[in-house]
């Protein structure tokens, strides 16, 4: 993929994401995204902040008092009610993502990211929809299984091995080629963040990773040769190790958590909702937003760019790292 410029879905046209698309783009200046959604609905909210939009070209570089746009033209101008769910707006989040992975397959782009999403609004639509990670698999043709979910805060970046499942099919689904892929997955995304050499620590599936098989032999069965490839393949790693014990060690750029809640736990602890969601091994840099459409407060004006803002500059050319 080349190309500087970052591509944004701004999300549930119902929600805030135009909202803060627009708002986030202006704060960003020239790195300012393209943004992807539809012209009826980012219009009167540009034109409110006094800026114009106009259809994006190749080549068109950022330039003050001016957003670039894909226009999708999805949503039905009848349809766009802010504060509503429902299953148009849905269809329309997800052909605004798709059509922005699409432009980052075709090339010219450095990455894209997604504003909020309602699930309730998209499955009303009638697709299949568990999350970003499956969906961006499906759009790049790469398999499940090696697409995952990175969550960056405050310093702290943690990819699961396993996310929307029961806790037993999660451990279950535990395999060393399933967690050796997702710390591949998470050394390529800390090398495009700008860490160029990262050092990654894998958490244990058990309590002090197992005790040496006081606590089961999951961990040497799963983890220990998960480490052992990664380090074969290059990779600075240490691990398996317990989750309590290697999360608050210094030294590590990222790590490789098992389940949904060993690595949201900790991020939500430290940041809330503004931790940016990054889904990584597609070949696409994906990142969205880590809180909702707030509906309750969509097309009132007073909705807060801020998260959206450090997800974009995640991807900035000018930054060194995050």
């Amino acid at each position: 993929m080349s190309g500087d410029r970052v591509l944004l879905a701004t999300g549930d046209p119902n929600g805030i994401g135009p909202e803060i698309a627009v708002k986030a783009a202006q704060a960003c200046g020239a790195d300012a995204p393209v943004l992807v959604g539809d012209r009826s609905v980012l219009e009167p909210l540009a034109l409110r902040a006094g800026l114009t939009l106009r259809e994006h070209r190749a080549g068109l570089v950022p330039e003050p008092g001016v957003l670039d746009l894909v226009d999708v033209a999805h949503l039905p101008p009848d349809e766009h009610r802010p504060g509503l769910v429902s299953a148009e707006a849905g269809a329309a989040t997800i052909r605004y993502v798709t059509a922005a992975v699409h432009l980052a397959l075709d090339g010219g782009f450095r990455a894209v990211v997604a504003g909020p999403h309602s699930e309730t609004a998209v499955h009303a639509a009638g697709i299949l929809f568990r999350g970003y990670p499956p969906l961006i698999a499906r759009l790049t043709g790469v398999a499940e299984e090696r697409v995952f979910l990175l969550l960056v805060a405050d310093g702290l970046r943690i990819v699961h091995a396993t996310l929307h499942r029961r806790l037993a099919d999660a451990i279950a689904g535990l395999s060393p080629e399933l967690v050796t892929a997702a710390g591949l997955a998470l050394s390529d995304a800390l090398v495009a963040l700008g860490v160029p050499e990262p050092r990654i620590g894998v958490l244990g599936i058990n309590p002090h990773a197992g005790e040496g098989g006081l606590f089961g032999d999951d961990d040497d069965r799963i983890t220990a040769p998960a480490v052992a490839a990664l380090a074969a393949r290059g990779v600075a790693v240490d691990g398996p190790g317990g989750a309590d014990v290697l999360l608050s060690s210094p030294g590590y750029d990222g790590y490789v958590a098992m389940y949904h809640d060993q690595g949201h736990i900790p991020v939500k602890v430290l940041a809330g909702r503004t931790a940016a969601a990054l889904t990584v091994g597609a070949g696409v840099p994906f990142c969205s937003v880590g809180h909702g459409t707030a509906f309750d407060i969509a097309g009132r004006g007073t909705a807060d760019p801020a998260a959206l803002v450090r997800a974009l500059r995640l991807f900035s050319p000018t930054k060194a790292r995050v």
